[in-house]
């Protein structure tokens, strides 16, 4: 099998150690703490200059749910037209009704308005309240994949439900698990669920580099950082699993 790894960036320095650590893709995103929002534009356009890999912006106006405002999606459409100017190779989005299924005339827009570029449906299908309904809506509405847990907090806690979509999308859409996705469990996972893409951040967290700290403000300088050596190790994992 030929296994592919997307790198969750939330910076420029996590931009560059993905794509020299292997990476197969990016998904770029801000605000970490808040499970990724849409990036600034001159973080996209940076990063598609440096990048010799796919970019992947995700178009998300704010954390939170995943039901938006007539406000917020017109701001959504906007994100994927300078994605799009910027040369990016896709976007990733997600968006739901109150009741729990996909939005479906909304999403519909934003593909629509994403061509040619490929796109992701990111993880507000976790949030979906039948995976299987959800997946189906998906696949009819155009997209590449889509990045689940499972609908629970990791991946290895949802593999079960992860192999019974892999099994039912039967080819059609692929499914990426992430959340959790490390060196220490991309084996099994891959094996437990039959999936072909991962989607990690790697993350850890990295020191500031400054000489002088004002103690007084009582505040960690440090920040979110893809880990090189943690991606090096996936990707000899499943280097060693395809072979």
């Amino acid at each position: 099998m030929d296994y592919r790894l997307e790198i969750c960036a939330f910076n420029l320095s996590s931009v560059l150690i993905a794509q020299r650590s292997g990476a197969d893709r990016i998904e770029l995103c801000a605000s970490p703490e808040e499970g990724g929002t849409t990036p600034s534009p001159g973080l996209i356009r940076t990063a598609r200059e440096i990048l010799k890999i796919p970019l992947y912006p995700i178009i998300r106006p704010r954390g939170g749910d995943f039901l938006y405002t007539d406000e917020e999606f017109a701001s959504m459409l906007r994100d994927i037209e300078y994605c799009k100017q910027a040369g990016c190779d896709g976007v990733v989005i997600g968006m739901l009704l109150t009741d729990g299924t996909v939005d479906k005339q909304r999403c519909s827009r934003l593909i629509e308005a994403a061509y040619p570029m490929g796109v992701t449906f990111h993880r507000a299908f976790d949030w979906a309240a039948n995976p299987f309904e959800a997946l189906e809506d998906i696949i009819t509405l155009g997209c590449e994949r889509i990045l689940t847990s499972g609908q629970r907090p990791t991946a290895m806690d949802g593999a079960s439900l992860i192999d019974q979509l892999v099994r039912e999308a039967d080819d059609r859409i692929i499914i990426m698990p992430g959340s959790g996705v490390r060196a220490s469990n991309i084996v099994q996972l891959a094996e437990s669920t039959g999936a072909a893409e991962f989607h990690t951040s790697a993350r850890l967290r990295q020191a500031s580099a400054m000489d002088y700290v004002n103690v007084g403000m009582k505040e960690d300088q440090a920040f979110t950082e893809a880990g090189e050596e943690e991606i090096k190790k996936i990707k000899e994992a499943l280097t060693a699993l395809s072979s």
